[in-house]
Parts: C-alpha cells; structure tokens; sequence
C-alpha cells in the first residue's frame, strides 16, 4: 500500500467563518493509506450467495413469518449480484456504515465499533450487474468513517478521530473532501478537510453549492461551501444522528428530542417531538417519503409522521426471522424508499419489505440476507445493504420495464401457485413480477415481465417456454438446473440467469430474440446430442 503521512500542519489554512473554532486543512492529521494491491481489490467482490433470494413472509393470520415455498407465488423478484465484503486493516476487520450511489459507481464507508478508530472508503464499479468491481480504496489509520456523500467528481467523508493525538485540532468530529476520477481516489494533490464541534460527525448532505455536515454528541450542523470547504454558518443540537433534504427543507433527527424542521439559514421552523430510546451513539436515519417523514426509531421499528404536522400516522414494526435474533440487536437502524417501497435496517432482525398501500404501509417480510444490516440505501433497479462485518449486499429489484409491460399488455397478470405448472395441452401467458419456487412445462408458457424460481426449471419434452423480460434461477451456493428437454423450445428475449447448468437434450432448440438479450449461465452449457442455438447474444460467462 503506499502511505500517505500528511501531518504538515505548517501547511494548514485557517478559515474565517461563523465560528471562530472552526478549521479547514488542506492536510489532515490522520495517516491515510491507498490500497495499491489489485489482487487485494479483485478479491473483494464475493459471488458466493449471489442469485435468487428468498423473503420470509409475514402471515398476517398468524403473525408469523415464513419462506411460502408451496402457496401462492410471492412479489418482489429481488436477486443478490453480490457482496463486498468488509475489509481488514492489520487484522482488524472494518464494519461497513454508509453507501451512496451515482451513476456507475457506488461508494462505501467503513468504520470500527468501540474505541478504536479505524476506517476506510471504497469504489465500487456497478455499471456490469453481473460483474461488480471494487475499484479503489483508502484506509484512515486514525479515523472512524460513517458517512459518504459523492458530488461532481469528489466523494465527502463525514466521521471522526481521536483529536487526543493531536497537537493542533481540538474536535474530534471531521469533512473530508476527496478527489475520485473514473472509480479511483486520488490523493496526490491533497485533501481537503473541515473540523466541528461535537463527538463524531454522523452525516454529510450535499445541496447545490452546500455541504451539510451533522456531528453527534454536544455536536453541530454545520454549512460549507462545497468547493472550499468553508463553513458559511452552523446551529447547535445535542445528539444528531442524521439529515433528510427535500426541496429546501432540511430534516434532522436529534436522538435527545426527535425531527428538527429546518430552513436554508439552519433556523428551526417545526418540530416532531418523538419519545423513542435512540440508543446511545447508535446509526439512525430518516428520510423523506412524499409528504411524510419516515424515521427509524431502534427497538419501536419505523416512525411515519405527517411532514407539516408532525402528526404520527404509523409504527411499522420489526418483522423478527423465524430463526431468531438477541432482542437487543432488534432495532431499526435506517430506513430507504423507492417507488412505494420501504426498506427497514433492522439489524440482526435483517432487512425488512413493506410496500405503500395508500393509508398504511403493508408489510411484506423479510429479505434473507446474512449478517446485521446498520444502513440501506435505493436507488433505480438497485438496493444496497451495508450488513457490518458482512460488508455491503447488493441486490437488484428486477423492476419490469414500463416498455415491457406495454408490449405484453394483452396477458393476465400472473396471481397463481409460486408452483408454476403447465400441463400438456395448455397455453398459457402471463405478464407481471414475481417469486416462484418451481416452473415446469410441458404445454405451452410466456412470462412478460421480471421473474425469480428458487428450484429447478424444466421445459419436457416438445414443451415451449417463452421469456420476455428478466428470468433468473437458482443462487450460487445452492444451483439449480434449466432442462429443455427433447424436442422442446426455449425463447429467450431479455435477461437470462442461471445458477446451475443448462441443460439442452437432443432436438431442443434455444433461440434468442432481437438484438440485446443477456445470457449469464454459472454452471455449464450441456448439449445431450443435436441441439440448435440461434440468434445474437452476450454471453457473459463464455459458456456457449
């Protein structure tokens, strides 16, 4: 690793601002380290849960939640491309605490539990859902990181130190501008940081030409220029957590009291009193979600409150894993919305689903995903899951596509059995997005839209199966097989995924239709005698 020993304070710049107290460097005290081991960065992308995942739901008769293996076929087919796991440090394994995400890249940040402070960033290149990349990482040595913000080709670091090593700074709580060009950090001409009041900084938002940090403890929300550095002006708080931006509205969660309404001049404008234990120096986040404030309020699960009323409209509570979980890492850490969605951090409970249902939000269940899940974030097609020690999931929604959907307007949408069967002699199409655990045709089947089968698939003999959309089987550490069998027809026109082989038997024909289909087989390619494949297509694996 090449190590960068930035302790010149000779070179620093005081800033004028609204506090005499604070301070923009363009050298920090801590030590900063730039992973240069591309085999270390190659590594650290894991396949090895990747595919179809499973959601334990909730039996709204029994209160229970379960895998629905044999009734109806479940929503949200969501599909694990990957996982990053957390890296280590002298043998010291990081925890990862907060993701962004923009355009291709996502950007993790990494800190460690306790007295120790340690941390890191990494980029991740997601432009290839199939083949996520960790791009570039820097370690800080004496520095805990727990919030990035990426903005115009620089990521923003909000965390803290220890100001006791320290002949100069006096704050423990820190911004860090970081330059980043094509997936790469680059430290070489500098960084460039600001210090604040408080324990630890927790958050960092960017608004137009504003950054917005939060510290915690005794803490401040601070305003900077986002090119300098600067701070322009700052209000006291006495526990934040985090920051939500609407529009110019600015919503702060204060674990002392609850959700501060703010305007541009950081001027207190309305107040949501909450009586919930937040925890002490524990992650909690709260977002915006149309003309509501979602928060996320540890072992009472996710607050709904009315924007400018502050009214409470909901609790949605925390759905537990049949498995079970210690009641003390049941708490909602953070919570993410998408389209109708809403995605809980619950910790050792998981990462829970619930979906908007206009007056209330339903819940649907519980993804499984390993490891504690502290932070979530959405956005698009994509979910990202920072699970601690576990590092970052990523999963992909498989939202069907509005063209999609138009183009198979004619089907049903589909409402059967997740046991999808098609007799001999039936035809039968269906539009829409779902989970199944096993299809198997001997008739005649079209799915339009964006599906996930958690067993096998079998096509028998001089059966047809037709996709247009997303199609993905099986996971990586549990495969299962696509079988078209003799004399059997598969079209496949979209996006097509196999953990396992697949297998082609005599007289089988596989036919890819127009010009941009996607064919990612894990296992192998088998051909039991005379087979036709025809049509263009990636092929990801090189398996044809």
């Amino acid at each position: 690793m090449n190590k960068v020993s930035l302790v010149a304070i000779a070179t620093m710049i005081l800033v004028a601002s609204c506090s005499d107290e604070t301070t923009v460097y363009n050298s920090p005290e801590e030590n900063v380290l730039l992973e240069d081991n591309q085999t270390i960065l190659d590594n650290s992308i894991s396949f090895e849960n990747s595919g179809v995942l499973d959601i334990f739901e909730l039996d709204k008769t029994t209160g229970k939640v379960s895998k629905n293996e044999d009734g109806t076929a479940g929503d949200y087919p969501l599909t694990l491309v990957g996982q990053v796991t957390s890296p280590s440090y002298r043998g010291t394994l990081l925890t990862a605490s907060h993701v962004d995400v923009e355009g291709d890249y996502a950007y993790i940040s990494y800190n460690t539990s306790g007295d120790t402070y340690l941390g890191g960033i990494d980029a991740v290149n997601i432009s290839d859902p199939n083949n996520p990349r960790v791009t570039s990482r820097l370690y800080y040595t004496n520095a805990d990181i727990n919030s990035i913000k990426y903005d115009n080709g620089y990521v923003y670091l909000a965390g803290g130190f220890d100001s006791e090593r320290s002949a100069t700074i006096e704050f423990n709580s820190f911004v860090g501008k970081v330059n980043v060009t094509n997936g790469r950090f680059d430290i070489s001409g500098g960084i460039t940081y600001g210090f604040q009041e408080g324990f630890n900084a927790t958050d960092v938002k960017i608004t137009g030409n504003t950054l917005l940090v939060a510290s915690g403890k005794d803490g401040v929300i601070t305003k900077y220029d986002k090119a300098t550095v600067t701070s322009t002006n700052e209000a006291a708080f006495a526990d934040l957590r985090a920051m939500a931006i609407n529009d110019n509205t600015i919503a702060v969660l204060d674990g002392s009291q609850g959700v501060n309404v703010l305007n541009q001049d950081l001027e207190v404008t309305a107040q949501i009193g909450i009586v919930s234990d937040f925890g002490d120096f524990a992650k909690r986040t709260l977002d915006f979600y149309e003309n509501n404030i979602i928060v996320s309020e540890g072992a009472k699960g996710a607050g709904v409150y009315e924007a400018g009323s502050g009214t409470l409209l909901e609790y949605i509570p925390i759905l537990i894993n049949p498995e079970g979980v210690d009641n003390s890492d049941v708490v909602t850490n953070a919570v993410a919305v998408n389209e109708g969605i809403v995605l809980m951090a619950n910790g050792g409970a998981g990462l829970c689903l619930s979906e908007d249902a206009g007056d209330n939000t339903d819940l649907v269940g519980i993804i499984a995903l390993d490891g504690s899940i502290n932070y979530v974030e959405t956005k698009g097609d994509y979910a990202f899951a920072a699970s601690g020690k576990s590092g970052l999931q990523i999963i992909k929604m498989n939202k069907p596509s509005t063209s999609l959907e138009a183009a198979c307007s004619a089907s049903p949408v589909y409402s059967g059995s997740s046991n999808l069967n098609v007799n001999s002699g039936e035809e039968l199409a269906y539009r829409g997005s779902k989970r199944f655990n096993s299809v198997n045709v001997d008739g005649g089947l079209l799915l339009c839209g964006s599906w996930t089968v958690r067993n096998a698939v079998n096509i028998n003999q001089s059966g047809s199966f037709e996709m247009n959309g997303t199609f993905v089987v099986g996971r990586n550490n549990r495969r299962r097989n696509v079988t078209v069998g003799k004399d059997a027809t598969f079209r496949v026109e979209g996006n097509l995924t196999i953990y396992g082989d697949l297998i082609l038997e005599d007289g089988a024909t596989l036919a890819f239709l127009g010009a941009n289909s996607v064919v990612n087989v894990l296992g192998d390619v088998v051909k039991n005698g005379d087979v036709q494949i025809t049509g263009s297509f990636d092929d990801v694996q090189n398996k044809f």
